[in-house]
């Protein structure tokens, strides 16, 4: 299983609460804080609900 790298580059300040909840499921929180994840269908999924606010990289 392939790991990327999920880092967080836009505030969740003024973002619906979904969006809020799904960026704290990832362990992120703050600008800039990068965590390492297995990609599977289910992190995708989120990653991809919140792509305006990660920048992900395949490790």
């Amino acid at each position: 299983m392939a790991s990327v790298e999920i880092t967080q580059i836009q505030s969740i300040i003024d973002r619906p609460e979904r969006q809020k909840r799904t960026m704290k499921a990832l362990g992120l929180g703050k600008i800039n804080k990068t965590v390492t994840k297995e990609l599977t269908p289910q992190i995708a999924g989120m990653v991809n609900s919140i792509q305006h606010l990660v920048s992900v990289k395949e490790v």
